[in-house]
Parts: C-alpha cells; sequence; structure tokens
C-alpha cells in the first residue's frame, strides 16, 4: 500500500494539471470501488474548479471552488495517469509499469485548464481504493479522517507531543508509531528506517523514552527527529518505488536503493561501525527489519 511520500510524490505530479482546472465531466464507469461512490457525485463535482490539491496522512484531497472536497485513497493498487492528446504521463513512483488496461479505469476526470484539455484517469486493478467527498469546513469529521493525529511533517508533532502519547504505554514502539492517532500516514516501511536512524529497538515499550514525569528524553527527541528526516528525504527521491509504484516521465525512483534496514535481512547493518545483521520479526502481522545490536 502506498505510504504518505507516495501519495505526496502524486499530489505533487497532479497539480500541474489540476490546480486551476475545470472538471468538463467526471465519469464514473462503475458504481464502486472497496466502497460505492458518493451519491450524486458526478454530478456534484462536473463543472466545479480545482482550487487546490492537498493531503492528509495517505489520503489526497482534491478541493473544488464550492467548498467540498473529494478524497481519494489509492488502496493496494490504485494510480492516476495523465492523457493530453495521445501522450500519457504517471505521477508518482511505481517500481513495476502501471495498469494500461482501460477496463481497470474506473473515475476519469475530464478537465480544462491553463495546459488545454487532459484526462486524469484513475486506473486500480484491486478496487481497493475509494472516494468519497466533503464539506472543507467538515473534513476532520469525516470517518476516514476522523481522530488522525498531526503530520510527521508539520509542526504539531513534538517530543513533547509525542512523550505524553507515549507516557505509560506497554504498547511496543513500532505499533505506537503505526497507530494513526499518534502519528498520521506513517506506514510500516517509514517507521522501521526512523526507529533504526534513532537506535531504538521495535519491541521496547513506547513509554521507556519518556521520563517518569512525562518528559520527552533524548532518545524521543532523536526519534522525532528521525521521523521527520525520513520522510523527508523520501519524499525528496519520490517515495520507496515499492511494488507498483513510476514517475511522471516514467523513470524508476530510487529511494529504495537507500533503504538502511527494511528489507535487508541477514545484510550488515549499516550503522557506522556496528557488526549487526539486519534481523526480521513479525509484529501485528507485519515484518519489521531492525538491528539486533546496534538497536536498543
Amino acid at each position: 500500500m502506498p505510504e504518505l511520500p507516495e501519495v505526496e510524490t502524486v499530489r505533487r505530479g497532479l497539480a500541474p494539471t489540476m490546480e486551476g482546472a475545470r472538471i468538463v465531466r467526471l465519469e464514473l464507469r462503475r458504481k464502486d470501488l472497496r466502497f460505492p461512490f458518493p451519491e450524486g457525485l458526478e454530478a456534484r463535482a462536473t463543472g466545479r474548479n480545482i482550487v487546490a490539491l492537498g493531503r492528509r496522512a495517505k489520503y489526497l484531497l482534491i478541493d473544488l471552488d464550492d467548498g467540498t472536497t473529494i478524497i481519494s485513497h489509492l488502496g493496494m493498487s490504485g494510480s492516476f495517469r495523465i492523457e493530453a492528446g495521445p501522450v500519457s504521463d504517471w505521477p508518482g513512483e511505481f517500481h513495476h509499469l502501471q495498469s494500461k488496461d482501460e477496463k481497470h479505469d474506473h473515475a476519469i476526470f475530464h478537465l480544462e485548464g491553463p495546459h488545454g484539455i487532459s484526462r486524469v484517469i484513475y486506473n486500480d486493478p484491486r478496487r481497493f481504493g475509494f472516494m468519497d467527498v466533503v464539506h472543507r469546513s467538515e473534513i476532520d469529521l469525516n470517518p476516514f479522517l476522523f481522530g488522525l493525529g498531526p503530520e510527521p511533517t508539520g509542526n504539531e508533532l513534538s517530543a513533547a507531543y509525542l512523550a505524553e502519547r507515549f507516557m505509560g504505554k506497554t504498547q511496543p514502539l513500532k505499533s505506537a508509531l503505526l497507530d494513526q492517532k499518534n502519528i498520521a500516514g506513517l506506514g510500516n516501511i517509514y517507521v522501521c528506517e526512523a526507529l533504526w536512524r534513532a537506535h531504538l529497538r521495535p519491541a521496547r515499550a513506547a513509554a521507556t523514552i519518556v521520563t517518569k514525569t512525562g518528559k520527552p528524553t533524548k532518545q524521543m527527541e532523536l526519534l522525532v527527529a528521525s521521523i521527520r528526516d525520513v520522510i523527508a528525504d523520501a519524499i525528496k527521491a519520490g517515495g520507496s518505488s515499492l511494488r507498483d509504484h513510476i514517475q511522471t516521465d516514467g523513470s524508476l525512483g530510487y529511494f529504495q536503493h537507500s533503504f538502511s534496514v527494511y528489507d535487508r535481512e541477514s545484510l550488515p547493518c549499516r550503522t557506522p561501525g556496528c557488526s549487526g545483521t539486519v534481523a526480521r520479526i513479525v509484529q501485528a502481522g507485519r515484518s519489521t527489519f531492525y538491528c539486533p545490536v546496534c538497536q536498543k
């Protein structure tokens, strides 16, 4: 499933075409994806101008000029591509070429904008993605977005905030970081990478990096800095380029080659001076990669 950096890469790839464009027609080729399309979505979107493209956690947000927002989630295999005449571009990082089979084209935004006439096509072979629509003023009450924690790239995420959330928690660090109520948008890959950078063992209790008075330890401060850095590095690289994820120009991503611990089981730890070997354990049904020597 695409993680936050991949969705941000998709947002940046779509923005030049979609922002400022008018939706001449929204074409839905089926009644549902993972969930049914909202009733009347085609009529509500057709004729509207796209004010901005945003992102919340792993959700793409399409803001319209009537104050409504279309929420889109890519699911397991969802992707957007841009068509203008005979040329197609894929915004985002995709390791394997995305589906071109039109039978998997489920939603088409027919646009007219500063760059002329274009089509932004949502393709999803597995149909695990979905779309919803909500008034912008009520977006935080939407069932998909309600209760999400702060963005890992925003100012609200701090060592003091996370210390308050982790105080007294016996929950493993990795599980606590994957809890979207604590931090929005963090996924398995980048949690593993951040914990490695912070030299923290994924299975240790979350409360162990908080003082008895609820203050952040130096380990907590390093963890928050590591989270920010790994997400920033991944966004700069264009995403992890795992599984189904290709850039707009068709080139492959490269952040996967920079993984320090994820998917590197039995390989040497990349921490300078560390003699450890990367190990894999399973936590809550997900693979966790870490160094037993330098992650304490």
